[in-house]
């Protein structure tokens, strides 16, 4: 039979338009026509199946209906494409299946996972669920107003997890999508984050990758639940008014055979040569961007979590060992790009045309990219020369921030530095200030674990750490069980430590964070310029000796400006003179050493008046108590 007229059949749900946009690398909706969709063929209900594998001889489906018979369920070949579809009468919701792709030249056969499969197996079990993606979302107000809340001038504060190690059921068992979702909800509204970023959570063979080592590019993980219990948990946190960031990993996939690897035989998704093809850090395969038909398959990857899920941004990960083609390789292991550089031409092309496809269909969406080099332009637009994502997370900050807090006080002020060096660049790209979960793990320690001197001043640290976060330009993320001051490192088999929420100072510690976000969410000087360098002017940075700092943040309208002073050393500093821009009095509207945060109680009573004594290049100034390992926000008065 010709080509036009397998279009043209009931049996196939491609039209010419999507084999064209496939080939050309364009199309954003080939979850709509490829895998398994149910359907009705001359009155008879059954599946409509589709698979890509052009160098296959032949391919069969099987499943749970034929005994898994490679006789039972052949496909046809559209030869152009190298698509193969077929539809099986009676096949219903819920039953298993495969491809069986049968390789060229005599060299045996391959059961796969469908590459487009929406549901899986729990596994170990590796098989695609025939599966309908019905759901009825309660989430409209949410979804009329998230551009609002994910603009640049709100106030975001991300609250990173991975879900299968964040709490445990009373018998030890892992909770579910569904079973997580109110204590999830509950927790995050009483810290005052305004966004969730989950880890991976789609389909992954290995638990230990934390979901960084993908299988299935459009299903869920099948550990927590089905594709219906994951947008029940998101649907949840849309109506408490909590976004939803998902982890999406299209830089590298596992090497498992009942993957993506060498599907039909040959590499068909990665790059044939391992200097191109083989990530040497991960030992997985690396997408071949040059090959339309994969840039189609991840680009419509990521409008199905956009689309069918509701999902508010997509956090792309290891955009580093994207963009560069010698990314932790050596001299002679890799192949320059066609001008003989280290660029993947290839690789950003993809980038660009990901995040125009964002922005053309979902506005009120953002885009976060984990790049950690000084690539230009990864937060710039497109049309400017950009890659076109929305924000970029900051790696330099977090380095040089915790490198400074582990250092003993006495040596901090030789390394004064390293909290000033980041507003250098600060406004050169639009930061995320990340304390990830890469921060907790592989012998580092927790965060509290990271920081200096004996208790007391460790927890001191940690909220100094947190209040010079919050006050920095940026939007802000922190992992999971840092707000518990978490001691031991994060292992992604057992659950926080929930039991340290009943000490004392961990429940100051939880205070701290609640007033520090509704402090950043409340004032529009602390989030409307996060992006803007005239929202921000130090007021001093270089007294190393003392190991002090301030800066004013300044709001774009409808607002008063907030001036932070920090103390980075155990000393309580008396009579501190510090720069105001304007006469008059000033309040303390956050401290971190007040008691009910733990702190020592070293404070200003709640108001200081100017005097006329210039201080840092302003006419007046401030005398204040400045206390140890503390962060102190002053607001002036109004009238």
């Amino acid at each position: 039979m010709k080509e036009s007229d397998l279009l043209q059949s009931d049996e196939c749900l491609l039209s010419a338009d999507d084999l064209h946009w496939f080939n050309e690398g364009t199309h954003l909706d080939l979850h709509e026509k490829m895998g398994a969709h149910a359907g009705t063929v001359d009155g008879r209900p059954g599946v409509h199946f589709s698979v890509w594998a052009p160098d296959a001889e032949g391919v069969s489906i099987v499943g749970d209906w034929n005994d898994w018979d490679e006789k039972a369920s052949p496909m046809e070949r559209l030869a152009s494409s190298g698509i193969w579809f077929g539809f099986v009468p009676g096949v219903r919701v819920g039953q298993r299946y495969k491809y069986r792709v049968q390789k060229r030249f005599g060299r045996g056969w391959v059961d796969k996972a469908d590459p487009f499969g929406f549901h899986a197996e729990e596994a170990p079990a590796t098989a695609s669920v025939v599966w309908d993606l019905d759901f009825e979302w309660g989430d409209g107000e949410w979804m009329r107003g998230r551009g609002e809340r994910n603009s640049a001038d709100a106030p975001i504060s991300i609250y990173e997890l991975h879900l299968g190690s964040w709490r445990h059921g009373p018998d030890g068992q892992v909770l579910g999508y569904r079973e997580i979702a109110e204590p999830l909800v509950e927790h995050v509204k009483s810290l005052g984050f305004t966004h969730v970023e989950f880890l991976p959570i789609m389909e992954h063979p290995f638990y230990g990758s934390w979901g960084y080592q993908v299988t299935g590019f459009f299903a869920p993980t099948s550990r927590y639940g089905t594709p219906q219990d994951l947008m029940g948990l998101i649907d949840t946190l849309h109506r408490n008014g909590i976004g939803v960031i998902l982890d999406w990993v299209p830089s590298h996939f596992v090497s498992d055979e009942h993957g993506l690897a060498q599907f039909d035989g040959t590499h068909l998704y990665e790059h044939a040569d391992p200097r191109q093809g083989m990530h040497p850090d991960w030992k997985t395969l690396i997408f071949n961007y040059g090959r339309h038909e994969v840039c189609s398959f991840l680009l419509s990857s990521a409008m199905y979590w956009l689309d069918r899920y509701h999902v508010d941004g997509l956090r792309v990960d290891a955009v580093a060992s994207m963009l560069y083609l010698d990314y932790s390789r050596r001299e002679g292991e890799w192949i320059p790009n066609i001008h003989g550089g280290r660029e993947n031409l290839e690789a950003i092309s993809f980038l660009r045309r990901f995040n125009q496809a964002v922005t053309e269909r979902h506005p009120d969406v953002r885009t976060y990219a984990e790049e950690s080099t000084a690539w230009p332009g990864v937060s710039s637009p497109v049309d400017e020369g950009g890659l076109g994502f929305d924000t970029k997370w900051d790696m330099g900050w977090m380095h040089d921030t915790l490198r400074h807090f582990a250092r003993d006080s006495i040596h901090r002020r030789y390394h004064h530095r390293e909290l000033s060096f980041r507003l250098v660049y600060a406004f050169h790209e639009n930061f995320v200030l990340p304390l990830s979960h890469d921060e907790v793990v592989h012998g580092k320690g927790s965060l509290f674990r990271r920081m200096t001197g004996d208790e007391w001043q460790r927890m001191a640290n940690l909220r100094l750490l947190f209040g010079y976060m919050f006050a920095q330009p940026g939007k802000k993320l922190l992992f999971m069980g840092s707000e518990l001051g978490q001691e031991r490192e994060w292992s992604h088999d057992g659950q926080l430590d929930w039991g340290l929420a009943e000490r004392e100072d961990r429940a100051g510690l939880h205070r701290w964070l609640v007033d520090l976000n509704r402090l950043y969410a409340e004032e529009p000087a602390l989030h409307q310029r996060d992006f803007d360098a005239l929202g921000f002017e130090w007021i001093h940075l270089d007294d190393d000796a003392y190991g002090t700092l301030s800066f004013l943040r300044r709001p774009r309208s409808g607002g008063a400006p907030i001036l932070v002073v920090f103390n980075f050393t155990p000393e309580v500093l008396r009579n501190f003179r510090v720069g105001a821009p304007s006469e008059g009095i000033w309040e303390e509207i956050l401290n971190g050493d007040a008691r009910t945060y733990g702190g020592s109680g070293q404070g200003n009573l709640g108001r200081i008046e100017t005097a006329p004594v210039g201080s840092h290049g302003r006419p007046a100034s401030l005398v204040i108590t400045l206390p140890p390992l503390a962060a102190v926000f002053l607001r002036p008065v109004e009238d």
